[in-house]
C-alpha cells in the first residue's frame, strides 16, 4: 500500500544575526509516522519543526501540508499542534480544564467535551486525576497532560520539541515507550525534536539525522545504525570504531594493511573510504583464530557487559628538546626594524627540497616594526647548503636592509620505525625564544614545523601519516631551559563490547564477520 506524503519541506533556508542555521532543507514525512529530528544543539532541528509549527518564518524555501503551502499560515490555522520542552500548562486549572481548553475556544458543547477529555484520559492512564491540580503532578504526568491538551484537538500532526528533556532517566525510557504507544494507538504523525540518540531508536520509524542545518542521513532506525553513511552519523548514532580504508573493489576493502571481505559494493576501485565496525559486532578470540591481533589495554565494567580496548597497531613515537634560549633579535641603527631568526636542524635527504620559504619556516625567521609591531617583509634569504653533513650559514635580510645571520645543521637524523603499523616518525631538536613561543598563534602547528617532525609510510614514503604533539610545559610561563617534546602516530585502537572478561596485557584475537564491516564514503574535512 503506498504512503500518502503529508508533509514537504522544500529548500528551506534560515538564518539567525547573519549566521546560517537552515541550509536549504528538503524533508518529505508521511502519513502516520513517528519521525525523530535528532542532532546536536545548534543542528537546526528546533527551527525546522518551529518554521512547520508556524512560529518562525523561513528566509528561503516552501512548506507544504497535505498538499497546500502553508508558509503565510498563521500557528492556530495549521492542522497540527505542539508539545513543548516546558509543558505549558495553566496552574491554576485543574487537569480536566487543562486538557478541555482548546475544545471550548472552539465552543464544543460540555457533552462532546467531556467524551473528548475522559477519552484523552484513558489514553494517557490518568483516570481519576480529572480533578487534579496539575502542579501537584509529577513530571511524567504533566507531560501526559500537555500531550492530551495538544491530542484532543484531534491534529493531524504533533509536533514534539524536547518533551522528555526535564524527565529523571527512568521515567525517560518509561515515557519513550508510552509515547509510542500513543502514536499507534492515535494513528497521527508524530514529529519528535531529540538530541538523545536513544529515544531516537527506540521510537521513530524514520530518523532524521542533522548536523550543522544540514541533513546528514534519512532512515529507519536499522539503517541509521546498521548503514550509516558518514563519519559525522556513525559517531552521534551508538558507539563505532572507524578506520580509513581503500575499497580494493566490489566486496573487498583493505585496512591496517590486512584485505577482509565485505557486503559492500559500487565504490570505485582502490577509492579511499572509512570503515565502520561496531564495537557489539568484534569478538574476542584466541590469537591464532583472529583476524587480527593486539594487546588488551583497558577493561571497564559497564553494568551488562565488559568494554575492552585492544590496541592491534602500536603507535610510533620520538622525542626530541626543545631548548628555550634568551631573545638574540638584531635591531637596525635607525631602531627602526627588528629582526629575530633561529638555528636549525635539517635531515641531508631533505636538503634537495628546502626552498625559502621552508628555510623561513624553520628557522621562524621574521622582522618587524618595534614601534608600531607591524610585521615586514623579509627581502632576501642567502644560504649555500650542500647534501653533506655539516654546517651552513643562513642569512635572511628584511625590507629595510637590517640582517640577521644563523645556522643550518645538516644531520642525518635517525628515525624510529614501526614495522607493524608499517610507518616512520622523525624529529629534530631545535632551539626557541621565550618569545617565539608565547607569541604563537598555533603552538602545536609552529612546534611541529620548528623540529622539522614528520611521518611516513615505510612501504610508500611519499604517503605521510599524521602526527600529534605532546609537551608538558605552561606556554605562558615557559623559562629558559630544555623541554622534552614528543611527537606521536595515533595507534588501532578497537573498543569491544562483551560479556567476557579478559585481563590487560593479554594477547588476543579479534574477529567479525563480512556483513559486520560496513564501508562508507570518506568524508573531506
Amino acid at each position: 500500500m503506498e504512503r500518502k506524503k503529508l508533509i514537504s519541506f522544500r529548500n528551506i533556508v534560515k538564518s539567525f544575526d547573519g549566521q546560517v542555521i537552515l541550509k536549504g532543507v528538503n524533508l518529505d514525512i508521511y502519513e502516520k509516522e513517528f519521525v525523530t529530528l535528532l542532532g546536536p544543539s545548534g543542528c537546526g532541528k528546533t527551527t525546522l519543526l518551529r518554521i512547520l509549527g508556524g512560529f518562525l518564518d523561513a528566509d528561503e524555501g516552501s512548506v507544504i501540508f497535505d498538499g497546500e503551502e502553508i508558509s503565510a499560515k498563521p500557528p492556530y490555522e495549521r492542522e497540527l499542534n505542539t508539545v513543548f520542552q516546558k509543558y505549558a500548562l495553566f496552574p491554576h486549572l485543574s487537569v480536566y480544564e487543562n486538557i478541555a481548553f482548546g475544545l471550548k475556544i472552539k465552543k464544543m458543547s460540555k457533552d462532546i467535551i467531556d467524551q473528548k477529555v475522559m477519552k484523552m484520559l484513558k489514553l494517557i492512564g490518568l483516570e481519576g486525576y480529572e480533578n487534579k491540580n496539575t502542579t501537584l503532578l509529577s513530571g511524567g504526568q504533566q507531560q501526559r497532560v500537555a500531550i492530551a491538551r495538544a491530542l484532543v484537538n484531534e491534529p493531524k500532526v504533533l509536533l514534539l520539541d524536547e518533551p522528555l528533556a526535564a524527565l529523571d532517566l527512568k521515567l525517560r525510557k518509561e515515557m519513550q515507550y508510552e509515547l509510542k504507544r500513543i502514536q499507534q494507538e492515535v494513528g497521527i504523525t508524530f514529529i519528535f525534536v531529540t538530541h538523545d540518540q536513544e529515544e531516537a531508536l527506540t521510537m521513530s520509524d524514520k530518523i532524521v539525522v542533522m548536523n550543522g542545518g544540514e541533513i546528514q542521513q534519512v532512515g529507519t532506525p536499522e539503517e541509521i545504525y546498521n548503514e550509516p553513511t558518514n563519519r559525522f552519523v556513525a559517531n552521534f548514532i551508538g558507539e563505532s570504531n572507524i578506520i580509513p580504508g581503500v575499497m580494493l573493489e566490489d566486496y573487498k576493502v583493505r585496512f591496517d594493511d590486512i584485505t577482509f571481505d565485505c557486503v559492500d559494493f559500487g565504490f570505485k576501485p582502490n577509492e579511499p573510504v572509512e570503515v565502520v565496525i561496531r564495537p557489539e559486532d568484534i569478538d574476542i578470540v584466541n590469537v591464532k583464530d583472529g583476524k587480527m591481533t593486539g594487546e588488551v589495554l583497558s577493561v571497564l565494567f559497564k553494568g551488562v557487559h565488559y568494554e575492552i580496548i585492544v590496541e592491534t597497531v602500536p603507535g610510533t613515537s620520538v622525542t626530541v628538546n626543545m631548548h628555550v634560549i634568551s631573545n638574540q633579535d638584531v635591531t637596525s641603527a635607525d631602531g627602526k626594524e627588528k629582526m629575530s631568526a633561529s638555528n636549525f636542524y635539517v635531515d641531508v635527504e631533505d636538503v634537495k627540497s628546502l626552498d625559502d620559504k621552508e628555510v623561513i619556516a624553520l628557522s621562524n625567521a621574521q622582522a618587524w616594526n618595534p614601534e608600531t609591531d607591524e610585521y615586514i617583509s623579509i627581502h632576501k634569504v642567502e644560504y649555500d647548503v650542500k647534501e653533506e653533513l655539516g654546517e651552513y650559514p643562513v642569512r635572511f635580510t628584511a625590507a629595510g636592509g637590517t640582517t640577521i645571520e644563523r645556522t643550518i645543521y645538516v644531520v642525518n637524523q635517525p628515525f624510529v620505525k614501526n614495522e607493524k603499523a608499517n610507518e616512520a616518525v622523525m624529529a629534530f631538536n631545535f632551539a626557541r625564544t621565550v618569545d617565539e613561543i608565547q607569541e604563537s598563534q598555533a603552538l602545536d602547528t609552529d612546534i611541529k614545523t620548528w623540529a622539522n617532525a614528520q611521518g611516513w609510510k615505510l612501504s610508500d614514503e611519499n604517503q605521510s601519516v599524521d602526527v600529534s604533539v605532546d609537551y608538558d610545559f605552561d606556554p605562558e610561563n615557559i623559562k629558559e631551559g630544555s623541554y622534552p617534546i614528543t611527537f606521536w602516530t595515533t595507534g588501532r585502537e578497537f573498543k569491544i563490547h562483551t560479556t567476557d572478561y579478559t585481563e590487560v596485557g593479554q594477547e588476543v584475537g579479534l574477529t567479525f564477520f563480512p556483513e559486520d564491516i560496513h564501508v562508507m564514503e570518506r568524508m573531506l574535512y
